[in-house]
């Protein structure tokens, strides 16, 4: 059993062990529920989180992406 003390500042560490047979590095989110009084903590939803960075972010402007997406998909007249 790997164990972890709560900080002043209501702040813990996930153990390496538990990190390592989890998957876990920094920025992954935490799932936190209470069952029966038992605390269970597991990895958020994994599906969305494996989403992470593919959504890319470069000049241009944001109105203007949109608006063209309504056109391409016949929302908006030109």
């Amino acid at each position: 059993m790997a164990n972890s003390t709560i900080t002043s500042k209501n702040q813990t560490t996930v153990p390496k062990e538990i990190r390592n047979k989890l998957g876990l590095g920094p920025s992954d989110v935490l799932q936190w529920e209470i069952i029966d009084g038992q605390v269970h903590v597991t990895p958020a939803s994994r599906k969305f989180l494996e989403r992470r960075g593919t959504v890319l972010v470069g000049q241009g402007s944001v109105v203007d992406d949109i608006r063209r997406a309504r056109r391409l998909r016949g929302e908006e007249k030109a």
